[in-house]
């Protein structure tokens, strides 16, 4: 390939990229929703497949970016004008968890599990389910939370509270199977958990959704029946 050819494609390339990425906006760079993370995608494969293909002009990969960004721009037009295009194109948020209840048939639509739904609570920086009130899946795979009211952020030192100790919940039971290494961690047997499964009326941990322990603040469960409602 010859190096001042490659010079010419690689500057137009990206100069066109550059200007594209303006009148696209920048939900294209934060891709949004699945269909724009798919077009920053594609835009990109096209430039850079267009490189180092030799039988690739410049022309070309002005014509192929160039219409695969007026593309992009006549579905974001549609989807301003239609409700109905919006809601193919980027989709809706889906529910996770409501009133503080984790919705099981919503998990299974987006082909989630409780592991997954816990890894992303804590990447949000809550560490527990029983702090939330909603937790939304937004179209591009991030959740929005709302926390329960008293677990809503509050400096100690805005009502001179002294430091206190923290701890980590410990998940006990997950999808009615009982973590029996967990249990151990919390220095507990299966007999101690029994009791404690019984005391909030639930006889077997098959029955249990998810079930976790947390120092100070006891076992909080959801079962299987109130997750399927």
């Amino acid at each position: 390939m010859n190096i001042g050819y490659l010079t010419i494609e690689i500057i137009t390339g990206f100069f066109l990229l550059f200007l594209l990425i303006k009148v696209l906006g920048k939900k294209i760079i934060d891709q949004i929703t699945p269909f724009t993370f798919i077009g920053a995608i594609v835009l990109g494969e096209l430039l850079g497949n267009a490189l180092y293909d030799e039988k690739v002009g410049v022309g070309y990969i002005i014509f192929s970016m160039v219409l695969w960004s007026m593309l992009l721009l006549f579905v974001e037009f549609l989807g301003q004008k239609f409700l109905k295009i919006r809601k193919i194109f980027e989709g809706k948020p889906s529910v996770l968890i409501r009133n503080g209840i984790i919705n099981r048939d919503q998990l299974k639509k987006n082909k989630m599990n409780i592991n997954q739904l816990q890894s992303l609570l804590r990447q949000s920086e809550t560490f527990s389910i029983r702090e939330v009130a909603y937790c939304y899946l937004e179209a591009n795979g991030s959740i929005s939370i709302l926390k329960k009211s008293p677990k809503q952020k509050l400096q100690q030192e805005d009502i001179n509270l002294p430091p206190q100790s923290v701890h980590v919940p410990v998940t006990l039971i997950r999808d009615g199977e009982l973590l029996s290494d967990e249990l151990v961690e919390i220095d507990r047997n299966e007999e101690w958990l029994m009791n404690q499964l019984k005391a909030q009326g639930v006889e077997d941990c098959r029955n249990v959704f998810l079930a976790e322990w947390l120092h100070d603040d006891g076992l909080f469960l959801q079962t299987i029946d109130q997750v399927s409602e």
